[in-house]
């Protein structure tokens, strides 16, 4: 067992598959999902203590994913992720979102992130 487990939830396979690996690195257990739909589900079966997600997914935004696992686990922090631009203070986050982080993805920074958001909770 790892330190945590994080799910990582975007449609760009490369990116989540890549990010797994370099979390594996740090003795993080990471699985992904490439729909919200996918993230909800695996959410259901195998309970992950943070969830990184993109806004822009296919079917379930990642919105409407956020809204579902937050009314579920309430304490597990969600980190939003896009490449899309990004609010200019913590006070534009959507409701529910921990942290918001543009793409590409800092290694550093989202472990540093993940870190907080768990400590916080």
């Amino acid at each position: 067992m790892g330190l945590f487990r994080a799910l990582l939830v975007d449609d760009e396979e490369e990116l989540v598959t890549t990010l797994q690996e370099r979390l594996s690195y740090r003795d993080i257990d990471a699985d992904f999902s490439l729909t919200g739909a996918d993230a909800i589900q695996k959410m259901r079966e195998k309970r992950f203590d943070i969830v990184v997600l993109d806004l822009k997914l296919p079917g379930i935004s990642g919105i409407e994913t956020m809204r579902v696992l937050k009314n579920e686990y309430p304490d597990v922090p969600i980190i939003l992720i896009t490449g899309h631009g990004s609010p200019d203070t913590t006070d534009d986050l959507p409701k529910g979102a921990y942290e918001y982080l543009p793409k590409p993805i800092n290694i550093e920074k989202l472990m540093e992130v993940m870190k907080e958001a768990l400590a916080d909770r």
